[in-house]
C-alpha cells in the first residue's frame, strides 16, 4: 500500500468514526450514503427514524442533500455504515434474490394523499404492475389519476416504494423520477427474474 491508498485508508476510517459517534450522540440529522447499481449511483439518506430519501443522480444528489438539511436538519454526514442494512437488502433486490423491502422507513417527506399512494405502491407485487387508473380506484377516488402521478413523480423513495410498477392506462411507461431508462430497467429486470 502506497503512501496515498494509506492517508486515504485512515482517512475513511476517521469518518467512520466520526459518523459512529455522531449518530450515537445525536448529533446527526442525515446519514447518507452513496450506492452502484444497475440503475445508475443511487443516494442513500436515512434519519434515526428510518430511510428518507433514494434519489437517482438525474436528481442532482448534491441538491437532494441540500434540500434535507433544509426539511430534515442540518446535520448531514455521509455515514455508510448507517446504511449498511438499506444497501444490502437493495443489492440483493439487484442479485435477484429479494423481491419486497424490510426496512424502517422515515415518510417524513411526503403527506396527504400522496403518501396514501406511496404506501400503496408495496402493495403491487414484484414484477406486476398498475395503471394509474388502478391506483386511484383502489384508493377509493377513481377521479385521481393525475394526482396518482404527481404521487409517484414525488416518491421519496423510489424502488423501495416501487412507484416504476405504475404505467399508463395503455401500458406504456409514463414518466419515472429517475427517467424512462431507469423504469424500463427496473420493470424488465423484474419480469426476467
Amino acid at each position: 500500500m502506497n503512501t496515498t491508498e494509506a492517508e486515504t485508508d485512515g482517512l475513511d476510517r476517521l469518518r467512520g468514526r466520526l459518523a459512529d459517534t455522531a449518530a450515537k450522540e445525536g448529533l446527526l440529522d442525515v446519514s447518507y450514503t452513496l450506492l452502484d447499481s444497475p440503475v445508475g449511483p443511487l443516494l442513500l439518506a436515512a434519519t434515526d427514524q428510518g430511510l428518507v430519501r433514494v434519489a437517482y443522480e438525474i436528481q442532482d444528489h448534491d441538491d437532494v442533500l441540500d434540500s434535507l438539511a433544509q426539511t430534515v436538519g442540518p446535520r448531514v454526514l455521509r455515514a455508510p455504515r448507517q446504511l449498511d442494512e438499506t444497501a444490502r437488502q437493495l443489492d440483493d433486490y439487484f442479485n435477484g434474490t429479494r423481491r419486497s423491502f424490510d426496512l424502517r422507513l422515515d415518510l417524513r417527506l411526503t403527506r396527504g394523499f400522496r403518501r396514501h399512494v406511496q404506501e400503496h405502491l408495496t402493495a403491487i407485487e414484484y414484477g406486476h404492475t398498475q395503471s394509474y387508473g388502478d391506483v386511484a380506484r383502489a384508493l377509493g377516488n377513481a377521479k385521481a389519476v393525475r394526482a396518482v402521478g404527481t404521487a409517484c413523480a414525488t416518491n421519496p423513495l423510489p424502488i423501495v416504494l416501487p412507484c416504476h410498477r405504475v404505467l399508463r392506462a395503455d401500458g406504456s411507461l409514463g414518466g419515472y423520477i429517475g427517467g424512462l431508462a431507469a423504469k424500463d430497467t427496473l420493470l424488465t429486470f423484474e419480469i426476467r427474474a
